[in-house]
């Protein structure tokens, strides 16, 4: 198949034969013998006096040669015509022996066709035909005179001589001159027909180019051009300046008359529009392009306009959009979009005197355990359940959000009564998450840990409020609690928390964790009967940093477990020295819900025994009811494995977890300790003192030891010992003390 090229050129030199040979052919040199009335006696005549006539060529030669020259215009010719590798005395020989050729009075063909060929070298040459008007004048002059005054032309014969040379002048003038139009006719024909193939084949990539192109003459305000493409779009009439302007969407045509304006002022302009390309068409996105041509006093002559279908970029654009502020696995909200939702609803509160914002960091428990022992796309379907969930209790105008991880973020925006409202949607976010979610016939239980901030009680800006609320997470988190508010002074702030982030990492090998140890004694005796191993930070630059500062923070970077291990370590094997009687007594450890989900906690207690040379009876273990419940079937079968090591299970902070006690005949518990919550009411309400003496009852029927925590004065301990409770622990027996002052205490106690 010919490529456009060789189509074009095939096109354009089949014109230009049929143009030469239509040409060519169109005037003979018989009409103008016809025309001129050249007659067989001129030619006779003209033959019988050519000798007699050639001879002044010499100085016919030299007139003509100064004639060129004298001309400026022609002399550029010629020296072109040199500087091209020309021979101009060969020139000028020819030019004369041209003219004495017309002497001989040939009127033939060929003849004609080397005249016409001359003037075609002229045209080519840039010969005007004024100038051979003028030499064709030199040499008349120049034969008229030798007519006049050579004696050897005959008296009779002088007019018809004159007359037979003047025909012939004028027929090569003429030829010559035909010659040189021919020549012109056939390039401007030439010129025609590549402009036609070129328009040819630029209407048919215009018809087939997706975009529509078309120009509005501003003068007479019609369409001047519209392309294949726009014509067969529109299908219609073609109304100036926009054609089917009224398919474009009713709410974006002012935007339109408004950019037309601004490029009929002489500004180019661009923007995309709505627009219906038909009646049963859906609507698509277009892009509108215009862009003014004008005089050079600036006024606007024409304008090119274009436009074309970008709806699959405002549907990628779109999609990118959501990919930067929507959650991939949720599809709610994700950080950026809630953080700007967050400063919208501060701007409106800030506007509406006596409003506020209230700001939710929800963090799940249980998730990290589902999502390593069951795998990712468990914890993905975990996550789009609870999302579920938390979307129903919420209205349309708060935010839910997914920040990262198992961790959610809530705005309430235009609160009145700030702290009611946030206990509720607490309240019912607790309620929604209580029920088993499902994943592949299993049923889990999750519980979660909120942490809330007030605008403006707690924070003026966006990032404050949520690092507020963030801290406060993790504090309900470490105190077992379903939320709490942020309490300024009782949290690790943001820049702590930066802080601790980059010092945690490298705590453990600098050796800057420390064990305390608090007693806990035999309320009826006296006597010490184990101690609850507590966690110290020898900050560098803090000093002593209480746990609920840095746990959290632990937890956030995965650094519990190895944590929970060095207290595990460093208890037992602290623990050998520690003797009531020469007999080693229990301690105890806490077990975050984050480390006693994580998998191998029975392998490595277990590793931690045999390298300390201890017997599981050495140690007791401390859980909350929360992580027990969060899934009973995994902790029943964990607390088994640990009971069967002779590992006692100690309930942490019992009565403030669940209400349900069924799990307690489950679970092979060993001790119960009261909440330091109940033991502070006792003194002025019956019904604390009435809930412990009931946990007492409780434990002891379950054949439970039923240790207080947290007992401050005398007679708090007296009432306890008179309910018949087995232990007691608190600043008013003994605050936390270090190793070596424990085992001072201890010996103290043996004597």
């Amino acid at each position: 198949m010919p490529t456009p090229q060789k189509k074009r050129g095939r096109l354009k030199e089949e014109r230009r034969t049929g143009a030469r040979k239509k040409s060519s052919g169109s005037v003979s040199g018989k009409e103008y013998n016809y025309v001129l009335q050249i007659t067989p006696e001129d030619t006779q005549l003209l033959l019988r006096y050519r000798d007699t006539l050639a001879q002044g060529a010499a100085s016919f030669a030299e007139t003509t040669y100064n004639y060129l020259f004298d001309n400026p215009d022609i002399a550029d010719v010629l020296y072109a015509y040199e500087r091209e590798g020309g021979d101009i005395g060969e020139l000028v020989r020819g030019m004369l022996e041209h003219k004495l050729a017309l002497l001989a009075g040939d009127t033939g063909e060929k003849a004609t066709r080397s005249t016409e060929a001359i003037g075609r070298g002229h045209f080519r040459q840039g010969v005007k035909p004024v100038w051979s008007l003028g030499a064709y004048r030199l040499f008349m002059d120049h034969l008229q005179h030798l007519v006049d005054t050579e004696p050897a032309i005959a008296p009779e014969d002088r007019d018809r001589l004159e007359s037979a040379l003047i025909k012939m002048i004028f027929r090569d003038l003429a030829v010559m001159t035909e010659g040189y139009w021919r020549a012109a006719v056939e390039q401007l024909t030439d010129q025609r027909d590549e402009l036609g193939v070129e328009q040819n084949l630029a209407g048919e990539i215009l018809g087939n180019i997706p975009q529509l192109l078309w120009t509005v003459d501003i003068e007479s305000n019609r369409i001047s051009y519209a392309s294949p493409g726009t014509r067969a779009f529109c299908n219609e009439a073609l109304e100036a300046p926009i054609p089917c302007f009224y398919r474009i969407h009713g709410a974006e045509r002012e935007r339109v008359l408004t950019a037309w304006q601004k490029v009929i002022d002489g500004e180019a302009a661009e923007l995309d529009v709505r627009l219906t390309p038909s009646e049963e068409g859906e609507q698509r996105w277009y892009r509108l392009a215009f862009y003014p041509i004008a005089n050079r006093r600036g006024r606007v002559l024409r304008v090119h306009c274009l436009m074309e279908d970008v709806t699959s970029s405002h549907v990628e654009r779109e999609r990118l959009e959501q990919l930067s502020t929507r959650d991939d696995v949720t599809g709610l909200s994700n950080r950026a979009l809630w953080f700007d939702r967050l400063a919208s609803a501060l701007a409106v509160a800030r506007r509406n005197p006596g409003a506020s914002v209230a700001v939710m960091i929800l963090d799940i428990n249980q998730f990290k355990m589902y999502n390593d022992s069951l795998g990712h796309r468990a914890g993905d379907e975990l996550l789009r359940q609870v999302a579920g969930r938390l979307q129903k209790v919420l209205r349309d105008t708060d935010t839910l959000a997914r920040l990262g991880g198992d961790e959610f973020g809530i705005v309430l925006p235009m609160l009145q009564d700030a702290e009611k409202a946030v206990e509720r949607v607490a309240t019912e976010v607790m309620a929604a998450l209580s029920p088993p979610f499902s994943y592949q016939q299993k049923e889990l239980c999750l519980s979660s840990a909120i942490g809330i901030a007030l605008f403006p009680q707690h924070g003026e800006d966006p990032y404050s409020l949520a690092s507020h609320a963030d801290s406060a997470m993790y504090r309900a988190k470490w105190n077992a609690s379903p939320y709490l508010f942020y309490e300024s002074g009782s949290a690790v702030s943001a820049s702590e928390h930066l802080q601790f982030s980059g010092q945690l990492h490298g705590a453990l090998e600098r050796e800057e964790f420390e064990l305390y140890y608090q007693p806990k004694v035999d309320l009826a005796s006296g006597e010490t009967r184990g101690a609850e191993a507590l966690l110290r930070w020898q900050h560098p630059q803090q000093g002593l940093v209480l746990p609920q500062r840095f746990i959290g923070v632990a937890e956030q970077l995965g650094m519990i477990s190895p944590i929970t291990d060095w207290v595990l370590a460093t208890a037992l094997e602290q623990g050998r020295h520690c003797l009531v009687n020469g007999e080693p007594i229990p301690i105890s450890i806490n077990v975050s819900a984050r480390s006693f989900q994580s998998p191998g906690l029975v392998d490595r207690i277990s590793e931690a025994l045999a390298r300390a040379g201890a017997q599981g009876a050495s140690l007791e273990v401390e859980i909350t009811e929360g992580t027990l419940m969060s899934d009973l079937d995994v902790a029943a079968s964990v607390l088994s494995q640990l009971s069967e090591l002779g590992v006692s299970i100690a309930i942490d902070d019992f009565g403030t977890g669940y209400s349900s006690l069924s799990y307690l005949k489950r679970l092979p518990i060993d001790v119960l300790k009261i909440d330091q919550s109940f033991l502070e009411g006792m003194a002025g309400n019956p019904k604390d003192t009435a809930i412990v003496r009931s946990i007492i009852e409780l434990g002891h029927n379950l054949g439970c030891k039923v240790i207080a925590e947290g007992v401050e004065d005398e007679s708090v301990r007296r009432q306890l010992q008179a309910m018949g409770c087995d232990l007691g622990q608190g600043f008013h027996i003994s605050e936390p003390l270090p190793d070596a002052s424990f085992r001072r205490w201890l010996s103290r106690d043996a004597h």
